[in-house]
């Protein structure tokens, strides 16, 4: 456990600011007591620390949080046998500034969900993850990327309730299509809404690996915020929006006289009704197509996530995600034998960087949607996701090239 009180003065990014503000975090323990421009009025009882911090140079970041995760530094989420395995990849993202991580399964059998479920559960009960993310197996085989279109299924709110209770608490969101749950203004197929069911339980719905139309997407959008909305009545849900996994990817692309999905999704973002997940690492998307989706979503819409696989942090070769085979040439993931990109393998920090760079997103925006967005998508933004008093202590110093020099968890340095 981290003791004492330290600070660092230098160039913050801090939440509701356009850019880079020159000031002060001071850390107490496993908390930051205080953070802030230089003459802003100090709390007396820090005063002494923050006259004495340490300067940095490049920047200082919140750490970083990521949605979704397959892994990183040769293990996977979805092949991890054991906690230790699983653990590896978490570090792995860890120690590049991602301090709070959502690991991600792929479409699999019911069993093996169950049992990757309950393997991860016991990492977020000890407070390595911050949540377990399905990606299927209620998805469209026509859209399947790299996901095996074998191993999908028709939507069932028990196997979600099941999820959930191998979960402990900890299951955060599961994309789905919104096709396999009906038509627009047609009612879900099963027994009970499958959005119901993963509200109730506490996780939230994020729509993706569609070929459905643009109907469909606002059907199934609305009837999420329904259900998110009655949890939250219950005090169970974690956001009052869903999301959006991996936009234009996985997606049956826009056409002239059929916009699909992906029209509407951004619409929604625009309005502040949905979060868009985007992959800006240089690979997924055209730079000009993530600048384009910032500056139509609304203020706090986009999540940036690094969709990673095993192979983050690690050399070209052949690795699994699931039951599907990945070769990686190049720095780039695809299913082996075939075109499919199959997952990311950069970290949180290199896709803010790539937004910066490539695609022109100012920093302090960036910074937001891979820290404070996420954290509020998951219901965890008064503990993470920003430089700010009562926040848990993860910092991320950065070089002035955006490169992580230093991270600290709960005021821990990350080694």
């Amino acid at each position: 456990m981290s003791v004492g009180v330290w600070a660092v003065r230098g160039n913050l990014v801090l939440p509701g600011q356009e850019g880079v503000t020159p000031g002060v975090v001071v850390v107490e323990g496993e908390r930051i007591v205080w953070a802030g421009e230089n003459s802003a009025m100090v709390p007396d009882a820090v005063r002494g620390a923050a006259a004495g911090a340490r300067p940095w140079d490049g920047y200082i970041l919140p750490g970083l949080v990521d949605l979704h995760c397959h892994g990183g530094g040769g293990q996977s989420f979805p092949d991890a046998a054991t906690p230790a395995d699983a653990l590896a990849a978490i570090m792995e993202h860890r120690r590049h500034g991602t301090t709070s991580l959502v690991a991600s399964l792929v479409t699999d059998t019911p069993d093996v969900l169950l049992r990757q479920t309950g393997l991860l559960a016991k990492l977020a009960a000890a407070g390595e993850l911050a949540g377990i993310h399905l990606e299927g197996p209620f998805l469209s085989p026509a859209r399947c990327g790299a996901q095996d279109p074998t191993k999908m299924q028709a939507p069932s709110a028990d196997l979600v309730r099941q999820v959930a209770q191998a979960g402990q608490g900890h299951f955060a969101t599961m994309t789905l299509a919104p096709e396999v749950l009906g038509g627009a203004g047609a009612p879900p197929a099963g027994d009970e809404p499958v959005t119901q069911a993963l509200a109730q339980v506490g996780a939230v719905p994020s729509f993706g690996h569609t070929d459905g139309s643009a109907g469909q997407m606002a059907w199934a959008c609305a009837a999420a915020r329904d259900a998110l909305g009655r949890a939250a009545r219950d005090g169970r849900a974690r956001s009052l929006r869903p999301t959006v996994t991996h936009l234009f990817n996985g997606m049956r692309p826009v056409h002239h006289r059929d916009p699909g999905p992906v029209l509407e999704a951004l619409a929604q973002a625009a309005d502040g009704l949905v979060v868009v997940e985007l992959i800006a690492d240089g690979v997924h998307l055209d730079p000009d197509t993530v600048s384009e989706v910032f500056r139509l979503a609304a203020p706090g819409a986009v999540a940036l996530v690094t969709d990673a696989m095993a192979a983050a942090g690690m050399a070209d070769g052949s690795y699994q995600l699931g039951p599907m085979a990945v070769t990686v040439a190049g720095g780039v993931a695809r299913l082996a034998g075939g075109n499919s990109i199959a997952g990311g393998t950069a970290h949180l920090i290199d896709v803010v960087r790539s937004a910066l760079e490539l695609a022109g997103v100012p920093l302090a925006q960036a910074v937001q949607a891979a820290s404070l967005t996420p954290a509020q998508v998951l219901g965890i933004d008064a503990q993470v996701g920003s430089l700010a008093g009562g926040r848990r202590a993860d910092l991320v110093l950065t070089d002035a090239g955006l490169h992580p020099v230093e991270v600290y968890r709960a005021g821990n340095l990350v080694t």
